[in-house]
């Protein structure tokens, strides 16, 4: 069960100025923690975390998930509620919290397509195109430094392109096709910067580089031929230099050759025209409509994203030995993602719309295969840079991001999100120490969101966090309810950073703690949020 309540007891403060230092909040929040845990035990699962009537689902994903789970005898979860599902969908499809307003907007809609709606409205939010190119550009590896290089002018050209493209829904074979067959300048033709983010720029590198996003595979899984077959078709890329700084050119090396055959990765020999460029032939390859390669890989990384496990898991790692746990779905999904011409907007809304994905997060079946089968939906902390930008939000206060190396300078306006980052070499060490990607393979797994010590005794104890809530709670977190409303404020507080209401016995809870702790009211009101934000319920997607 989530903990959520608020603290009991009076409790005198040493700190200085009446704010307790930061070695003393890690006494407070434990305390506060602990007594959050023993009144969140005895309190309701329905509410406000579960629907009590589900109701029955249409949708073909929940038909397909239902087989797969019946076989094995395992309880589907019932549908969350929907403050949990607004919290949700706002993570997930656009990397930031719900303000009150909007959830309070949400809960107040009595239509029952809501929703549908909602989903649609936050799949054309600017927020959705900036969350999803950060997404694209861990595995596209778009980094300035050591050892990808593409220097701050490149990193800049490549993800505008990448978020514009999201943003106008390009179609993702047509994305995916312009990176595999560009060519000319990486500081004016942004989708060849990812010939230029290869480590390994030999022929065998460029098509590992390739087989991992675009195939979901790895090819030191392949044999030798698979492997050197692929690597004909990228055999006449080059690069050279210019006189711009760090400027460099992409191109087909003109030099002559002789005609010679290649083998593609489901087997199959083709003979290469010495005039054309090979890189043309293997991306009508890959594309193809009846080509199951990039359909499977696209529709298994989506749901890996939106669910926190691939069919086939991990997500890039598909091979002959490593079967999805749901074919048939797998399968529907590909098919799904076909029939619309590629738009991946179009997957996100069924997969978002289905009732699988808008389980419950509490397990009705302790099974093995309930996590792989998706009996409910899969709880997870939040991504490093969605993390950050909610306790932004939520307190009022920005994060500044700047790097020294290489030159030029690169400073980013205090204004920007951290999702919005575009640069993997600019981080800080909040975003190192919560997983982060280093963006120096392109795997998924390089992004960590596993919980830490030290990020616990960072959120518990540091002064990073202390000064932010110390701020929030002057700024914004104690105007809610009106001037002497404890009971508004309170509610305006776990609104703001659990995205709902206080149950009643939380809110007496945290009356009593304002109210009896003997702190003045803003101390207290820090006390509380800093437990909030320490629970389990505002660091996971759940």
């Amino acid at each position: 069960m989530w903990l959520c309540p608020a603290l009991t007891g009076p409790r005198e403060r040493t700190g200085v100025g009446g704010i307790a230092s930061p070695g003393e909040f890690v006494v407070v929040s434990a305390l506060l923690l602990g007594v959050l845990a023993s009144l969140a035990a005895g309190q309701e699962l329905i509410s406000p975390f579960e629907m009590a009537d589900s109701g029955a689902s249409s949708s073909a994903i929940d038909t397909l998930v239902l087989v797969e789970l019946s076989k094995h005898g395992i309880e589907a979860a019932p549908l969350c509620s929907d403050e949990v599902f607004v919290r949700r969908i706002y993570l997930d499809v656009i990397g930031t919290l719900p303000t009150p307003n909007e959830v309070e907007h949400f809960m107040e809609d009595s239509t029952p397509d809501k929703r549908y709606t909602l989903i649609e409205d936050l799949l054309q939010r600017q927020e959705f195109a900036d969350y999803w190119a950060l997404k694209w550009c861990d595995i596209l590896r778009v980094k300035s430094e050591f050892p990808i290089n593409l220097w701050p002018n490149a990193v800049q050209c490549y993800h505008r392109w990448i978020r514009e493209s999201i943003r106008d829904n390009k179609p993702c074979d047509e994305f995916v096709r312009e990176m595999l067959t560009s060519s000319g300048s990486n500081f004016r033709v942004p989708p060849v910067n990812f010939y230029r983010a290869v480590q390994n720029r030999e022929p065998a590198g460029i098509a590992g580089a390739v087989a991992l996003p675009f195939m979901g595979a790895r090819i030191e899984h392949w044999t030798p031929e698979q492997r050197e077959g692929m690597a004909k078709f990228f055999s006449r890329v080059a690069y050279k230099s210019t006189a711009e700084w760090k400027e460099e050119i992409v191109y087909l090396d003109p030099a002559p050759v002789e005609a010679m055959s290649a083998m593609l990765p489901d087997g199959v020999t083709v003979q290469l025209d010495p005039d054309k460029d090979p890189r043309d032939l293997f991306a009508d390859w890959l594309l193809a409509a009846d080509n199951p390669w990039f359909a499977r890989n696209m529709a298994n990384r989506v749901w890996s994203w939106l669910l926190g496990r691939g069919i086939i898991h991990e997500a890039d790692d598909i091979r002959p030995d490593n079967p999805p746990s749901n074919p048939a779905l797998l399968s529907y999904l590909e098919d799904a993602l076909i029939r619309s011409g590629y738009d991946l907007r179009h997957l996100y809304l069924i997969i978002l719309n289905s009732h699988t994905y808008q389980r419950s997060s509490i397990a009705r079946s302790e099974a093995p295969e309930a996590d792989t089968l998706f009996a409910c939906y899969p709880v997870r902390r939040i991504d490093a840079e969605a993390l950050i930008d909610a306790v932004c939000g939520i307190t009022g206060t920005r994060e500044t991001y700047s790097s020294a190396v290489p030159e030029p300078f690169s400073y980013i306006p205090e204004y920007q999100r951290s999702i919005a980052l575009a640069d993997g070499s600019i981080t800080s060490p909040f975003l190192e120490m919560f997983g982060r990607p280093t963006r120096d393979t392109g795997f998924e797994s390089e992004r960590t969101n596993a919980m830490t010590d030290p990020q616990r005794l960072h959120l518990l104890n540091s002064t990073q966090i202390q000064r932010k809530i110390e701020q929030g709670v002057r700024s914004r977190l104690a105007t809610g309810g009106g001037k002497g409303d404890q009971r508004g404020i309170v509610q305006s507080v776990y609104l703001t950073i659990l995205s709902r209401k206080p149950t009643e016995s939380e809110t007496a809870a945290a009356l009593s703690y304002v109210e009896n702790s003997g702190l003045k009211r803003d101390q207290a009101l820090c006390d509380l949020a800093w437990a909030l934000i320490n629970t389990k319920e505002f660091l996971y997607r759940h």
